[in-house]
């Protein structure tokens, strides 16, 4: 089964990480790639990304042409998605110590973040109850 595990960052995380010591910021840095390599050599890992800062998010709709009409950036959001993973694990169990694995990653000092991961499995396509 293939689940996303999506890290959120609360609005002001963005800058909190920036003004981190930067052996804190190599460190963090340096245990999600220790992570990511770990699970590709277990082949759980199908993909995974950081994403670019709120500051350049977009939000697109289709106008009455067709084309694009873009809004944004939007400052009332409360948090954002920083990045992900796509595993294809044998249980959600595996997907959920996973995701424990990420939410323990350093910040300051070196202390767990604790941060939420927050896991939904990803669907080949829609439930047999739909069709």
């Amino acid at each position: 089964m293939k689940y996303i595990l999506m890290m959120n960052c609360p609005k002001t995380g963005y800058d909190t990480f920036r003004a981190w010591p930067k052996s804190d910021i190599q460190a963090h840095i340096a245990f999600m790639h220790g992570l990511n390599k770990a699970l590709r050599e277990a082949g759980e890992l199908v993909s995974n990304e950081g994403l670019a800062g709120p500051q350049e998010a977009k939000a697109v709709r289709a106008g009455r042409d067709g084309a694009p009409v873009t809004d944004g950036v939007f400052p009332e959001a409360k948090e954002y998605l920083a990045g992900y993973w796509i595993v294809d694990v044998e249980s959600p169990e595996q997907a959920y110590r996973i995701a424990a694995r990420a939410s323990a990653a350093p910040g300051p000092g070196g202390a767990p973040l604790n941060m939420p991961i927050e896991v939904r499995q990803v669907m080949s396509g829609p439930p047999d109850e739909w069709l």
